[in-house]
């Protein structure tokens, strides 16, 4: 069980844990940053409670759904290893990843900024591991939809924890249940998710790149997810800009709904295709132009419901608006394209790395500055 554990905690924390302490050390100074700096807000103890529980839930599905895992898992069933070990070790090393790396940022902005008690302290760590166990235990199940009740239930409980007084017991109690469960039903050997296989297309020179990124796409559903719910957030985004009054934080929503992480790192999240687009003659045009062309639909799309929600809401969208919507999309899609291109990501460990790599803030910074210089003209 050690050794199994030392594979993928090498991978995920570094060889001596390097990766693990820089990452403590980030979160370190993160929190004592905020703390100095006296902002406070209110947060309710069972949103704290909520945003734990999501955020570590999806942290860890991401890590299970990664494929350089599904790698190493590959070759260690290929090796006499006892199925609880490797299941235990392997649980426990993405847990602690996705606990340390990830909920560990979240839990020190949420602290630096809001006023808590050790017993909110303990139910939030509490909520995180109930989280990572959980995902666990549903990722492996053949019928997902009562895995998914589960979750659903889980996260029922957490929103009800203020009329619960024994809300800490019974989070206790829960993971305790998903550890047995973890331990007796689920399988070593499900945690293992092939690939999807390709099928060779019949006509061989048209669309080859945008039909390779569409069944990337369809093979790779987190992927859409995250578009759908960019678009979501589009349509809601004039909610909070109602207040503002003005027309000129248009633009500021247009370079918001640039943050599509995901779609934008293809090529760094799959260095084979990376190295062989590299080798084709004009690679650089036969791959960045439908490249460029697949991310502009998908801003183009945010940027249109963004304006579709304001003009329901609010009124007053001209043609100019929409010209500036396209020249947003148009630009963001560009530089992601070049940025992809000119410097893909390399030595990450798992793939849900690439989309919390601080690059991904370039492109709708650069997007934020320009908003801000529009609106200081108009």
């Amino acid at each position: 069980m050690r050794e199994v554990f030392r594979v993928f905690g090498r991978k995920l924390f570094g060889m001596r844990g390097e990766r693990l302490g820089r990452n403590l050390l980030i979160c370190l100074v993160v929190f004592a940053g905020l703390s100095a700096a006296d902002y406070r807000v209110e947060i309710a103890p069972k949103i704290l409670y909520l945003m734990t529980a999501a955020f570590s839930a999806g942290a860890m599905w991401q890590a299970l759904s990664a494929k350089e895992n599904r790698e190493n898992l590959k070759h260690l069933m290929m090796l006499p290893c006892n199925g609880r070990a490797m299941k235990l070790s392997y649980t426990a090393a993405l847990a602690g990843y996705t606990l340390c790396t990830k909920t560990a940022l979240l839990w020190a902005v949420v602290f630096a900024v809001s006023e808590w008690s050790g017993r909110e302290l303990a139910a939030c760590v509490l909520c995180g591991i109930n989280a990572v166990a959980v995902s666990a235990c549903i990722y492996p199940m053949r019928r997902r939809i009562f895995g998914f009740i589960w979750g659903g239930a889980a996260l029922a409980a957490v929103l009800s924890a203020d009329a619960v007084p024994f809300f800490v017991p019974m989070l206790a109690a829960h993971l305790v249940f998903a550890g047995w469960y973890l331990l007796k039903c689920a399988d070593a050997y499900s945690f293992y998710r092939s690939a999807s296989v390709v099928r060779p297309h019949r006509s061989g020179r048209h669309f080859l790149v945008g039909r390779y990124l569409f069944r990337y796409l369809i093979s790779h559903k987190n992927y859409m997810v995250n578009t759908f719910v960019m678009w979501g957030i589009a349509c809601i985004l004039p909610v909070f800009f109602r207040g503002t009054g003005t027309m000129a934080v248009l633009p500021v929503g247009f370079a918001m709904l640039t943050l599509n992480t995901p779609v934008c790192v293809l090529l760094s999240c799959d260095p084979a295709t990376e190295r062989a687009v590299h080798f084709l003659p004009q690679g650089e045009i036969c791959f960045l132009v439908p490249y460029g062309l697949f991310l502009f639909l998908c801003n183009l799309t945010a940027e249109i419901l963004f304006l579709a929600s304001w003009q329901c809401q609010i009124g007053g969208i001209g043609i100019s608006y929409v010209l500036t919507a396209v020249c947003f999309a148009l630009l963001s899609a560009a530089c992601s394209a070049l940025l992809e291109w000119l410097c893909p990501l390399r030595g990450i460990a798992i793939e849900s790395d690439l989309w919390h790599h601080p690059r991904k803030y370039l492109v709708p910074a650069g997007m934020l500055l320009l908003a801000g210089l529009l609106g200081f003209v108009l």
